[in-house]
């Protein structure tokens, strides 16, 4: 597979081209199998890691099958491509305009949280790919500025994602507006029972891609949790950034006042930092993820709906500030590093409220993630864990953010992961700690489930931290 070229995979001269003017010279698995499928016409349902190239899997082919007819009907697009979050939607329509820069075919995207009479106006002329979020589609389609009927391929990017933000009866709504015949591409992270579900009503005896194990980690990414007291945890950040010089800091929170808590105490103290989330004007969000990709902002803030559809190369380091409610959320968090090849390290802040979310993130991956205690920030794990406050229903039409699912909050007091690791004290930089891949394959989703409760106490789960 490493001899493979993008010629090899029957792409057309204008597509190798532009292909070329980006430097990619070998396709990824992702793309090496889902691009001559794509090719075929059939439907497919492809999974893979996030950073593994999904976007041109079907960018590329889907080109490639509309080159020879461009669209010359105002707001009829040809080719329809749904996402999750305005960040990812923007992305993948950039990924368009980069692979047909030497083609007639014309793209748009549409998302909320923006004006929409611009959307509206270029709706005016032809389009032959519209990349858009379901809940602004649907606005469209109610003042019946654009016409669905003449959609040849729908995609569905990051579907695992939709439906963990409340998008299937607004996905069923765009789907009834389609033709009944059309070519299907549903990709996904994971291939929970929901997406299979989903695929079962949506595709067409598909063909099957699935290159990564489900609900597994990146093999690049170093994974390691810092056990900290719930007040220690700003101080422990501040100290780990300034002791290791990091830059270029993704850090995600549960919740909007979180991040942005969070952000200004760290700018105050001259750390460089912003936060994005659901209440951000999409201009705020636009250059806060600007400045932190040109290396302006040390430190960007996010709650979960940024962890899907954040492209940066080479991102060195994700600090989980607070864990996710959500295990699945974990795994697309920290795929924000390790992308491309390149290595990254994922570090959690866990103080015992959270060791019940820490528990449920160790089974789905498979496997444990190293302990450490940073000298002055040891967690005293005889503290009572206070219950964790969820808040904010299911997502609906494109606006909310992660933070987690409608019903699905923990009102219950976490418990502490047994048979684990000894954390030991960290007396290297971050970044060499304990490199671990996921073994096997994670377990479906199961909404609510909790683990059965460790009769051990507290201090025997967690051997004290040795000196080295």
């Amino acid at each position: 597979m490493s001899d493979l070229t993008f010629a090899d995979l029957g792409l057309a001269d204008p597509l190798l081209r532009a292909v070329a003017d980006t430097g990619y010279t070998t396709p990824t698995p992702i793309q090496a199998q889902a691009i001559p499928q794509v090719l075929q016409g059939g439907d497919l349902l492809a999974a893979a890691q996030t950073g593994t190239g999904k976007t041109a899997g079907f960018t590329l082919p889907l080109l490639q099958l509309l080159m020879r007819s461009p669209s010359h009907k105002a707001g009829r697009p040809r080719a329809l491509v749904l996402t999750p979050t305005r960040e990812l939607a923007a992305q993948v329509e950039e990924s368009v305009r980069t692979y047909s820069k030497y083609l007639p075919l014309k793209s748009l995207v549409m998302f909320g949280g923006v004006n929409i009479n611009p959307q509206i106006k270029a709706l005016r002329s032809s389009v032959d790919i519209l990349v858009a979020t379901p809940g602004r589609l649907l606005d469209h389609a109610g003042q019946k500025t654009i016409d669905l009927s003449g959609v040849e391929i729908l995609v569905l990017d990051e579907a695992d994602r939709m439906l963990d933000m409340g998008f299937i009866h607004d996905i069923k709504k765009v789907l009834a507006m389609l033709p009944a015949k059309r070519q299907n591409l549903l990709f996904s992270a994971t291939f929970s029972d929901e997406i299979k579900s989903l695929a079962d009503r949506l595709l067409d005896n598909p063909k099957l891609v699935e290159v990564a194990r489900r609900n597994t980690t990146n093999e690049l990414v170093t994974q390691k949790v810092h056990l900290v007291d719930r007040d220690k945890k700003t101080d422990l950040l501040i100290h780990l950034i300034r002791e290791h010089n990091w830059f270029q800091v993704l850090v995600f929170t549960r919740t909007k006042h979180g991040a942005n808590r969070l952000a200004e105490k760290l700018d105050k103290i001259g750390i460089s930092a912003a936060a994005i989330h659901g209440n951000k004007s999409q201009n705020a969000r636009t250059r806060a993820l600007a400045d932190f990709k040109s290396g302006e902002l040390q430190v960007l803030v996010a709650t979960d709906i940024a962890a899907r559809g954040l492209d940066i190369d080479q991102l060195p380091h994700v600090v989980n500030f607070e864990l996710p409610n959500v295990a699945e959320d974990y795994v697309h968090r920290i795929g924000r590093t390790g992308r491309a090849g390149t290595p990254g390290e994922a570090l959690s802040l866990v103080c015992v409220d959270e060791f019940s979310f820490l528990r449920d993130i160790e089974k789905m991956i498979k496997m444990s993630i190293e302990r450490f205690t940073v000298p002055g920030f040891e967690a005293d794990l005889n503290v009572k864990p206070e219950p964790i406050p969820m808040g904010g229903g299911a997502r609906g039409r494109g606006q909310g953010q992660g933070q987690g699912r409608g019903g699905q909050g923990r009102s219950q007091q976490p418990r502490n992961p047994a048979s684990k690791p000894r954390h030991q004290t960290e007396s290297k930089p971050a970044g060499h700690g304990h490199r671990g891949a996921a073994q096997g394959q994670g377990q479906a989703r199961q909404e609510g489930a909790r683990s059965p409760k460790s009769s051990a106490p507290r201090a025997a789960l967690f051997s004290p931290p040795k000196s080295r």
